[in-house]
């Protein structure tokens, strides 16, 4: 009941004038990124960080879940309609919804797919409202030592979860724990990697590092592939509406893609990629069509997208209520907290709850926007995928130069965006994840004030780290997750030598 009482509290919040417009700004903006391809949510939210810097905090963290709600409803258009998932979550929404429309009923897959989304946001967010409670409860209980441990945990499998390869996760993790350590030291006042440069004293802006990495590298990256040919996009035949059989045939893949995406996105190593494939084989293999999987099963459609947005909605559970990001949007949604002054944890409840649950109730109010909006505008959303890609990452370039000059104006600062991007490019063009490069930054100096409180306590003994049950298994898993993904492959060799 007290969980409800808050719902309605954020409602009131959530549903004022201004607040209304965020949220709209916002799932608008992520429909569009989402529907063009290699612009995601995470580079729009990086994007408008320094623009944002002056606004209200509740309504510039609004805007920013509309977007990230939006970028899961908008890449389902491209990949349904061109092949081409403007998100990697839409993935497995590309393999049937793709045949769908060119069976010529794209509009049953557009269909199903946002219903279906709007199906899994609801309920994952209702999800948030009864989970978050309790899991602030817990983390209400950690000490230093526990928080340091749940840290390393969340390095090391976010680190290993990003990308193809675990090491380089881990390296682009241990470039952001070292940017992190610019600055004066809060310990003892000394200035530490600022190498005589006043501007560095307070430290890496996380906001410059995001547009950096995420808006320049991504821009340079676009500019270095050779140019291919414009994608033909499969046009809308019939109407936009599900027939009897559709829905009959959908809302169990709907329930189960939610069931799939909620708690998957709520782990640490969570992400949208693997419910969205584990909903797409499961309903493979309990279709009673299974010859029209790889045909246009509107199940295959159904199913991923629902465990889409319900992981989507799953990423904010550890972020609000324990300060941790599991994916690259989430962690720039971190970094808006942060430049606001806020850190998403337990004592955040405790000390922002109108904040906290105007977030989560807006959340509501942007799934009822996105359904209303994407299905009548389909059209707008494809003409989109129209303009020209130099004149796109050309827009990128000007407005990420201008948002940091706006939030900034330091020539250091340009030198600093200048440069990370051109380390973005580089991470791109060697596949190197880059959202661990700003989880270290944004995590690093709170792990590394937690460890050095827990030794403070202890008066310098390291064994404080494991003499607390709780902090001595989260440093067990974490060392297993460490460990898994060699060993993992160490055993592939083997028995690929073997055959």
């Amino acid at each position: 009941m007290e969980a409800f009482g808050s719902l309605i509290h954020g409602l009131s919040i959530a549903a004022q004038p201004m607040n209304l417009m965020y949220a709209f700004i916002g799932v608008m903006l992520g429909t569009a990124v989402g529907v063009l391809p290699g612009i995601g949510p995470a580079l729009t939210v990086a994007l408008l960080l320094p623009v944002t810097f002056k606004l209200d905090p509740a309504g510039s963290l609004i805007m920013f879940a509309g977007i990230y709600y939006g970028g899961m409803y908008g890449g389902s258009t491209t990949a349904i309609l061109i092949n081409t998932p403007g998100e990697s979550a839409s993935l497995a929404t590309a393999l049937e919804g793709h045949k769908m429309a060119k069976a010529g009923r794209g509009g049953p897959a557009l269909a199903t797919s946002a219903i279906g989304s709007f199906v899994a946001g609801t309920l994952a967010t209702l999800g948030i409202v009864f989970l978050a409670p309790w899991l602030v409860k817990i983390a209400i209980q950690f000490g230093p030592e526990d928080y340091f441990a749940l840290m390393c945990v969340a390095f090391v499998t976010v680190s290993a979860t990003f990308g193809d390869s675990p090491v380089r996760g881990l390296t682009s993790l241990f470039i952001g724990l070292m940017l992190g350590l610019v600055g004066i030291d809060t310990l003892t006042g000394q200035a530490r990697l600022t190498f005589g440069i006043p501007e560095l004293l307070d430290g890496i802006e996380v906001t410059t590092l995001a547009v950096g990495l995420f808006a320049i590298g991504e821009a340079l990256y676009i500019a270095s592939r050779p140019a291919h040919l414009a994608d033909t996009i499969e046009p809308v035949r019939g109407s936009l509406w599900m027939t009897k059989e559709d829905w009959k045939r959908s809302w169990k893949p709907w329930l189960r893609g939610t069931a799939f995406g909620f708690p998957i996105g709520a782990l640490p190593a969570g992400g949208a990629e693997i419910p969205t494939f584990l909903s797409y084989s499961t309903e493979k293999r309990l279709c009673k069509y299974p010859k029209e999987f790889g045909h246009g099963a509107i199940e295959g459609v159904a199913g991923p997208e629902a465990a889409n947005n319900a992981s989507a909605a799953g990423t904010l559970v550890p972020l609000l209520t324990l300060g941790l990001p599991t994916s690259a949007t989430a962690a720039m949604m971190l970094a808006g907290f942060q430049q606001y002054g806020l850190n998403p944890g337990p004592l955040l409840f405790a000390e922002r709850p109108d904040l906290v649950w105007g977030l989560i109730a807006s959340l509501f109010i942007a799934n009822f926007m996105l359904i209303v909006l994407n299905l009548p505008l389909v059209g707008l959303w494809v003409k989109l995928l129209s303009i020209p890609q130099p004149w796109l990452y050309g827009g990128i370039l000007v407005f990420a130069t201008m948002g940091t000059i706006a939030a900034n104006p330091s020539v250091v600062e340009l030198i600093q965006l200048v440069v990370f991007g051109l380390m973005g490019f580089l991470m791109r063009r060697y596949d190197f994840p880059v959202a661990p490069v700003v989880i270290g930054l944004i995590l690093g100096p709170i792990a590394e004030a937690q460890l050095r409180r827990a030794l403070s306590i202890s008066l310098g003994d390291p064994m404080v780290l494991l003499q607390s049950p709780l902090s001595a298994t989260l440093l067990v898993i974490a060392l297993l997750a460490l460990a898994a993904p060699f060993v993992l492959r160490g055993l592939d060799k083997m028995k690929s030598t073997e055959d």
